[in-house]
């Protein structure tokens, strides 16, 4: 009887052990967004201050307006949706139908295919550097958007490719079997029925591939001068830059990422069964 009594303190034991965990990686992750946000839009004065309170008593948009009006930091910003855009699409337009493939139909060497795909992310850009600048100014794609974004769809490619295969091995064969014998050709079956179904997993690609894109800085770097990126634009300029201005730059490179996962949020978490209002 004892045993039986205590078995439900033990769920909820562990159940509180799960939910701290959470609140701890929940507020690692947090706040050190919430200290870039709030030294973002500190005058430049209280930046510089010290101990910061927790709650800022001090707000302005004078770090947040100078950085905006620094030059070519808009025209960087315009690349950079461009890029993650660009990649955005590319990588799903790829990478979706190459996942349904890979979880539809089995063919030799199927498993050596997928470490194959994987193993493209052990290159690192560093060592391609050389050669890719050659092959990217004899194609005219060097110092271009369209370039980077190539650079980037490469890199998110094995991800998205095994992420989707996954999400497409969970959606029943058998309602786009049931499809097809209502007249729909495989490439309806998997419009109309497998590719809604994996939409969750598809978001999760897409948050990868547009963080990935939107964060990276070595890649943009090398290939762009007149159109860089605004990481690469960063990246050369914080060094001579003031506290506040980097503050603002880091700042600013967090927000689109976070809004794009706000946007996509819904998808996600349908892929664990929350349904959100």
């Amino acid at each position: 009887m004892a045993s039986r009594a205590s078995a439900p303190l033990a769920r909820r034991a562990g159940r509180s052990l799960v939910y701290l965990a959470a609140i701890l990686v929940a507020l690692y992750i947090m706040i050190p967004i919430y200290l870039v946000a709030v030294m973002a839009f500190s005058p430049r004065a209280v930046v510089y201050d010290y101990p910061k309170p927790l709650i800022p008593t001090q707000l302005s948009l004078e770090t947040m307006s100078f950085f905006l009006n620094a030059y070519g930091i808009l025209d960087s910003v315009k690349n950079s949706v461009l890029v993650a855009i660009f990649t955005l699409a590319i990588s799903l337009a790829i990478g979706a139908p190459a996942g349904y493939a890979l979880a539809r139909y089995i063919f030799p060497g199927g498993d050596i295919y997928r470490i194959l795909i994987l193993s493209t992310r052990a290159f690192p850009v560093v060592i391609l550097s050389i050669p890719l600048i050659s092959t990217y100014i004899n194609w005219g794609l060097d110092d271009t958007t369209l370039g980077v974004a190539l650079l980037h769809t490469a890199m998110a490619l094995p991800t998205t490719i095994l992420v989707t295969s996954s999400v497409f091995v969970g959606v029943s064969k058998d309602l786009e079997e049931a499809a097809m014998t209502m007249g729909c050709t495989r490439a309806g079956a998997f419009r109309r029925v497998a590719l809604p179904l994996a939409l969750p997993g598809l978001a999760a690609s897409a948050i990868f591939t547009f963080v990935l894109s939107w964060n990276e800085v070595f890649g943009a770097a090398i290939l762009t001068v007149q159109n860089q990126t605004l990481p690469a634009k960063l990246i050369v300029q914080l060094n001579q830059s003031p506290i506040p201005f980097r503050f603002a730059g880091g700042f600013f490179i967090l927000v689109p990422a976070i809004v794009f996962m706000l946007f996509v949020r819904r998808y996600l978490f349908s892929l664990w069964g929350v349904k959100l209002r």
